[in-house]
């Protein structure tokens, strides 16, 4: 038995062996890998093995893209067969709105360089015979899909492992996790004791066991999914190839060939979560009890759309538990406020997304940061508020809806209400449409009653479209009010500070009483963070940014923390408040102070603390808006006394509250980019524009500055870019291509409607050559292709001036 090892893996699924393989492959040949039974015990050994490139994530979709063409070198590697099919994937629309959905997914697919295109029904027949194609009306081909051997793919990643110096230890269950004072982990078995460097939690059905052995909660779950094996079916032994692996959303089923049978499995509406209070320590190659009965409905619908099936008798029922995210993606990466403790559980497509979780993982941990922005998949993208049961309800929520469409503008209602702030009951009462980010509800809109407050969901212009135009109209004429506790606050302070933050961020850090804006990067030079940062005395800083982000920038912080002389904490959840902006946001303020907010007495990027409304705040005068506007951030239980203060003193000045919709829309006027959509760690400083915020020349050797600089000398080979589109009712969201000369060159980050400037607007990268005002572009949106022409100067008050008067 192993005594210490670099990387200790627990869990012997795909998803363990892949990370253990590509850590070996990078270069770590010191890591090992327990497996508490035999290797694919739980839920690797029993699943359909279908593969597949479509994602909603264009990155997640990039990491499948890489998995299954990682199949055919593991074969050559290790001489183990992974039992590939690639007969193709046939995807099936039988609405409208599900055929907008594909044209999507197809346009993604152009930027991706995928060869996925639309075929007619009579093509799509011919790769399935058994399809009707009159209950269709479009289908979409994937060439690359198709299915693996479970078994084969995970012996050949644990071979391949080995080969490069790995070891695995089948029969070794995990008894304590515990934390070493040098950072590092005791891993306890009944064979003896492991130090390990760093942990990884690849457990799968085990992993919230193995979590809790940590003293972590993973809001994870895992659920019974049924899939069935038919007996030979004439029509398949008579077509001469392989069917196309087939998924028909609506009829809410996916079949591959099996034999000369077929597996259909379906995602029912009417789920089990299985194992809620724990998954048995003594479950392994164990399957559940059918019960066709849950299931039932969806195979009368797979009858009437593949009637062979109907008439194919069931040669067997497979009810098997894998394990479920509360978003249906995974959860992978370093956890935060954990030292060296990292997770890849939830990966539920382990065998379309388990070569690109290792290789992520691997390159994380060997190099700092993966080749790839993995936000979508990262466990920091949920907090606090991710406990089991909120894991469980929305896990549930995810399952069933696998099959069912979700559009851009919708949110799902499982789990909601997690986290209010104090002001939620007035605002739903004001006919809030309420979003959530990070758990937190937050207004979108404001429907004109509470009974209005419901809105449609389309991949075109909403029933909120006018609502959201009279707020933008209302914050630039006037005054409005938009609560800001969604907003990322963390607190740095000490003797040590100054130091600390100036190594982490790029820009000169602000004087007392002032804020800056910064970006924060990676060593590779890659953006990590766009930040405010205010300086309210000399030693005590406060960074404003993404509230999506707050533990992945909480953990970036606790991670270059030096020993002694600083403090870091995330304040999000205890500072909350109000904006206020437009031109009679200064009056407004003046009212509800004694503190001199005159342009002299308070100018653009100030920052203090004083009394406003009768409560202490901390004022920033800045805004997001594009308008004169300020920042009023308080704590929690003072919110409601600020809002009715603004709320009285506002009356006679038109102030009116309005949501995040609005916001965005004016940012785009402004063509500013916001974090997670046009600024993540995909792009580069210079290629985003925010390396005009990077002080190359200070003393402090900030992280990535070497990267960064040699990138600004080469010169970006794309850029940020805002465009008018050339659209009457639909508006670009993100990932959508964009062509030139009949190429895709780009893709959109991020869209929408400037309702001041009456002007369909996105944003995207494009070739340098290609960011010049003027140049004319095309972008595919639903199937159809508009004229774009790009604008380098922003469309509303270009100079600023409103802002900073």
């Amino acid at each position: 038995m192993e005594t210490h090892a670099r990387v200790v893996v627990i869990g012997g699924g795909v998803v363990g062996c892949s990370i253990l393989y590509h850590l070996a492959k990078l270069g770590w040949s010191d890591v090992v890998l327990l497996e508490r039974s035999e290797l694919t015990s739980g839920s690797s050994w029993h699943a359909a093995g279908v593969i597949h490139t479509i994602n909603s994530d264009p990155n997640i979709a990039r990491m499948q893209g890489y998995t299954i063409n990682l199949y055919k070198e593991l074969e050559d590697l290790t001489g183990q067969s992974c039992g590939i099919h690639r007969p193709g994937g046939l995807y099936l629309a039988s609405t409208p709105e599900r055929l907008d959905y594909l044209r999507q997914e197809r346009a993604k697919a152009r930027y991706m360089g995928l060869d996925t295109d639309f075929i007619s029904l009579e093509h799509a027949r011919d790769l399935n015979p058994l399809i009707e194609p009159s209950k269709y009306l479009g289908a979409l081909f994937e060439p690359v899909d198709g299915h693996v051997d479970p078994s084969g793919v995970t012996h050949a990643y644990a071979k391949g492992a080995r080969h490069y110096g790995a070891k695995v230890i089948r029969d070794c269950p995990v008894i304590e996790t515990n934390p070493r004072e040098d950072g590092g982990w005791d891993v306890v078995t009944p064979r003896g004791t492991i130090h390990a460097e760093i942990l990884v939690n690849a457990a799968g059905l085990w992993a919230r066991e193995v979590g809790r052995l940590a003293g972590i909660d993973l809001p994870i779950q895992p659920m019974e999914h049924h899939y069935l094996i038919t007996e030979t079916i004439p029509e398949i032994e008579a077509h001469g190839r392989e069917i196309a692996v087939t998924v028909d959303y609506e009829g809410n089923a996916y079949t591959r060939q099996e034999h000369k049978g077929l597996l259909l499995g379906t995602y029912e509406t009417n789920c089990v979560p299985w194992a809620v209070d724990g998954t048995p320590l003594d479950f392994g190659h164990e399957l559940l009890q059918d019960d066709l009965s849950r299931v039932s409905e969806r195979l009368e619908t797979a009858f009437e759309r593949m009637p062979a099936i109907g008439r194919a008798g069931i040669k067997k029922v497979v009810n098997g538990p894998f394990t479920f995210g509360p978003d249906g993606n995974p959860l992978i990466g370093p956890v935060p406020g954990l030292k060296n403790y990292w997770t890849a559980v939830g990966v539920m497509a382990g065998f379309c997304q388990g070569g690109g979780v290792g290789l992520c993982m691997a390159e994380w941990m060997i190099y700092g940061e993966p080749s790839i922005d993995v936000w979508g998949m990262d466990i920091a993208r949920f907090g606090e508020f991710a406990t089991r049961d909120w894991g469980r309800v929305k896990s549930a929520e995810n399952y069933s809806r696998r099959f069912i469409l979700t559009y851009p503008n919708e949110t799902l209602p499982a789990g909601r209400r997690q986290k209010t702030t104090a002001l939620y009951d007035r605002l739903a009462a004001k006919g809030a449409v309420m979003g959530v980010s990070h758990g937190l509800e937050h207004a979108l809109w404001f429907a004109p009653t509470p009974q209005e407050a419901q809105e449609t969901p389309t991949f075109r212009r909403s029933n909120a479209f006018s609502h959201v135009a009279d707020e933008v109209s209302a914050v630039r004429q006037g005054v409005g009010m938009i609560e800001i506790a969604n907003y990322a606050k963390h607190e740095v302070q000490g003797p040590g500070a100054e130091a600390f933050l100036d190594r982490l961020l790029a820009n000169r850090l602000p004087k007392v009483g002032r804020l800056a804006l910064t970006p924060m990067l990676t060593p590779k030079g890659k953006l990590y963070g766009d930040l405010t940062v205010a300086r309210l005395d000399r030693e005590t800083f406060y960074l404003f940014g993404s509230g999506a982000a707050q533990n992945m920038h909480r953990r970036w912080f606790e991670s270059h923390m030096p020993e002694t002389g600083v403090s870091y904490h995330n304040k999000s959840d205890s500072l909350h408040g109000l904006a206020i902006s437009g031109p009679r946001s200064r009056g407004l303020l003046q009212r509800v102070t004694r503190e001199d907010v005159t342009s002299s007495g308070l100018r653009f990027r100030d920052v203090r603390r004083m009394t406003v409304g009768g409560v202490p705040a901390m004022v920033a005068r800045v805004s997001f808006s594009g308008e004169l506007g300020y920042e009023l951030y308080v704590a929690p239980h003072y919110q409601v006394t600020l809002y009715e203060a603004l709320s009285k003193a506002g009356e006679d000045l038109g102030l009116r509250i309005y949501g995040g919709r609005a916001l965005m829309s004016m940012r785009l006027e402004k063509n500013w980019g916001v974090w997670t959509l046009d600024f993540r760690p995909d792009f580069t400083a210079a290629e985003s524009g925010l390396d005009a915020f990077i002080a190359f020349d200070k003393a402090a050797r900030f992280i990535g500055r070497d990267a960064a600089l040699a990138a600004r000398e080469r010169g970006a080979e794309k850029r940020l870019v805002t465009m008018v589109v050339d659209t009457a009712d639909v508006d670009c969201v993100a990932d959508e291509p964009i062509f030139h000369d009949g190429a895709c060159v780009g893709y959109v980050t991020s869209g929408g409607y400037g309702h001041t400037v009456k002007k369909s607007l996105a944003m995207g990268y494009v070739p340098s050559a290609l960011a010049q005002d003027g140049t004319r572009l095309r972008v595919e949106l639903l199937g159809e292709f508009y004229e774009a022409t790009v604008t380098t100067q922003p469309l509303y008050d270009p100079d600023g001036g409103r802002m900073r008067n």
